[in-house]
């Protein structure tokens, strides 16, 4: 099977990059897939500030040497109105069986350009309306963004041009997305019949236990993990924290992850407001290499969000290691720990009291740590990369099924027709005349001439001679004595 998975795609820091490098690295395990990367063009390393590094690009290299294994082609850039025309061009030469879209809304544009990013939206449609099979992997809708935390201006203008960015994407053969509230969503809103549910599926073919030895020791670890400035939000969890202090010494923030792309600066600035005799550690961007240990060390994953933009990478990175997580009480979030079975110790959104008392309650707990790390490694364990991946195969497969299984009633129907109209041509009922043109008579230049059919009849009768009557055994001779026997009967 021939996929190109259209995504971003390290060294890349766009969105989903880490995403689509789990996914297609898991496609490689597979031996019947053959799999290529339309990736986004790099334009520069500015991401390389956020690392902690010399700034010498180190770590670039070695994102670039990670993604050198799959065979990746750049043909579309970020913010350009013509990257469906050369999405298609570059899928038309290599002629793929299944392409396969991982997506959000700001994939291809961000609201000041949105010309580009409805654009890079229609893609798939365009790719489909040229024959081939389209899938998408869309991780949030519309509907659910809280644009005011997201910081959208023109509100109303944006949710009617991304209604019809929706609209588009629904003309895909077929659509996961990963909560079911999205699904009824846009069954109600698009009457939409080609949308499965999935699962964002955590980024590891096996998962190992938790190592209880590795946390609170010596310190009561609390993480907060994600791209930062937009939804994912640090203040509330900065004034909680020293709360926490209070009754839980032995306590220690880890921050890590860069900045949003839109929201150049946020944790520097966070960072230098902060006093500087308290516990917190900023690491900033943090290598794929690191974030393992990073995990099995800490005590619980902080979800510190004022809204969200879909089901959420840190916490089924915390389930793949089990560990315990608190989270804003989000709808969205909600519906996250009932889908994939996660144990989620929710806080009032924006509470400063509340989210430190959930904290606390986990912190000061060994015996609730323990049952929740327990609970969501069994949830991990469900939701593998390997399953997720393995998943996506079958559906594509059984396309491909259906569409051969198709292609053959097409044919046969097709024959159905012709015989049926070939039937019909050749005596049409109440005309008296036959298209048989072996039998019709031709003028002296070659013009064939139709002929009544009955003097035909009654010439073939004159022509055939008497010893040419059916044979006593032959299947015209059963047919007559069957037509002879009937009409005695009647």
């Amino acid at each position: 099977m021939k996929i190109c998975l259209v995504a971003a795609f390290p060294p890349s820091k766009r969105q989903l990059n880490e995403y689509s490098w789990h996914i297609a690295r898991e496609l490689q395990r597979h031996d019947g897939v053959e799999l290529t990367v339309l990736a986004d063009e790099l334009t520069d390393y500015d991401f390389c500030r956020d690392v902690k590094t010399d700034g010498s690009g180190q770590q670039s290299a070695q994102r670039e040497k990670d993604s050198s294994e799959f065979n990746v082609i750049r043909c579309w850039k970020f913010g350009a109105v013509d990257t469906p025309v050369r999405l298609l061009s570059t899928i038309r030469r290599l002629n793929p069986d299944v392409v396969w879209f991982n997506l959000v809304f700001s994939s291809f544009g961000t609201p000041e350009n949105p010309f580009a990013a409805f654009a890079g939206l229609s893609a798939p449609a365009l790719v489909r309306a040229a024959g081939y099979y389209t899938h998408i992997t869309l991780h949030h809708i519309i509907e659910h963004v809280d644009f005011s935390a997201a910081g959208v201006r023109r509100e109303r203008l944006y949710r009617l041009g991304t209604d019809f960015a929706t609209r588009a994407l629904l003309r895909a053969h077929s659509v996961s997305v990963l909560l079911s509230a999205y699904r009824r969503t846009l069954m109600k809103k698009y009457s939409a019949q080609n949308v499965l549910v999935g699962t964002h599926g955590t980024f590891t073919t096996i998962c190992s236990p938790p190592d209880f030895t590795k946390r609170n020791n010596p310190e009561r670890r609390i993480l907060a993990f994600g791209h930062w400035g937009t939804y994912k939000r640090l203040e509330t969890l900065m004034e909680a924290f020293p709360l926490v202090l209070k009754r839980v010494p032995d306590a220690r923030l880890i921050v890590a992850g860069g900045n949003h792309p839109a929201k150049a600066g946020y944790w520097e600035s966070i960072r230098a407001a902060q006093p500087a005799h308290l516990p917190i550690e900023f690491r900033g961007y943090i290598p794929q290499r690191d974030v393992p240990e990073m995990f099995r060390s800490s005590s619980l994953l902080v979800m510190p969000y004022d809204s969200s933009t879909g089901s959420s990478g840190p916490a089924h990175q915390a389930c793949e290691y089990g560990v315990p997580i608190v989270c804003a009480d989000i709808p969205d979030f909600r519906c996250m720990a009932v889908d994939d079975d996660m144990a989620i110790s929710f806080y009032r959104t924006g509470d400063v009291q509340d989210m430190a008392d959930k904290l606390v309650a986990v912190l000061g707990s060994d015996e609730l740590q323990y049952q929740m790390s327990e609970h969501n490694y069994h949830a991990g364990i469900q939701m593998t990369m390997a399953s997720v991946v393995r998943n996506y195969l079958r559906w594509f497969e059984l396309h491909q099924c259906k569409r051969a299984l198709g292609g053959r009633r097409a044919r046969a129907g097709k024959r159905r027709w012709l015989r049926s109209w070939g039937a019909r041509l050749g005596k049409r009922p109440g005309t008296g005349w036959s298209l048989d043109a072996d039998l019709l008579p031709q003028t002296a230049d070659g013009v064939t001439l139709p002929e009544p059919v009955e003097p035909r009849a009654a010439r073939l009768a004159a022509a055939e001679p008497a010893e040419a009557a059916p044979l006593r055994n032959s299947r015209a001779a059963r047919q007559t004595a069957d037509d002879d026997g009937f009409a005695d009967a009647g």
